[in-house]
């Protein structure tokens, strides 16, 4: 149940953003390289989430799921002065090759751990114990939102329709009162 004061908030809250998509990939960074129409479903999936709920898109990239090009590409997403969120997806897991969040974890002024958590707690509904292999984050940083969530089209719904899109708005309002 909502709180008046929550729902004050959301009511105070800016009803439009605009977002930055990252999909943190390898291996389609150097498909994309090679041949410029490669798929993207997972991205596709966010985009149109994003849309449809009246957000704008300013643009959506395919980067490598390395260290340097996340840390640069989230210094590009602080210089940037019309956007308010960056979601990050993929290079979440456990393999040494998944560094986003150590990427981005140090990068952030406050983090959100009930993002995480809830993710995996939605995420265990669908995939059993193996939602405890996500390491999803969120946090706050220069006045706008990040998000780290998982590369797979389930996980990106997930965390985009039942978590993201609900409160980022709600999220932003109380980042720009700080400033």
């Amino acid at each position: 149940m909502m709180t008046e004061t929550s729902k004050q908030h959301k009511e105070q809250a800016p009803k439009k953003l605009s977002f930055a998509i990252y999909i943190c990939s390898t291996s389609r960074y150097h498909q994309m390289e090679k041949n410029k129409n490669i798929s993207d479903t997972s991205g596709d999936i966010i985009q149109n989430l994003i849309q449809t709920s009246e957000h704008d898109v300013l643009h959506k990239k395919i980067i490598l799921d390395d260290k340097a090009m996340i840390v640069k590409t989230f210094e590009e997403c602080l210089a940037t002065a019309d956007l308010d969120v960056a979601i990050f997806s993929g290079g979440t897991g456990i393999a040494s090759a998944d560094v986003t969040i150590e990427a981005i974890s140090p990068l952030l002024e406050k983090t959100l751990p009930g993002f995480g958590e809830f993710f995996r707690r939605l995420s265990f509904d669908e995939v059993g114990m193996a939602a405890l292999l996500s390491r999803a984050i969120a946090g706050v940083a220069g006045g706008k939102a990040f998000f780290c969530i998982p590369g797979s089209p389930n996980a990106v719904k997930i965390a985009v329709e039942k978590l993201i899109l609900p409160e980022v708005s709600h999220i932003i309002k109380h980042v720009r009162e700080q400033q």
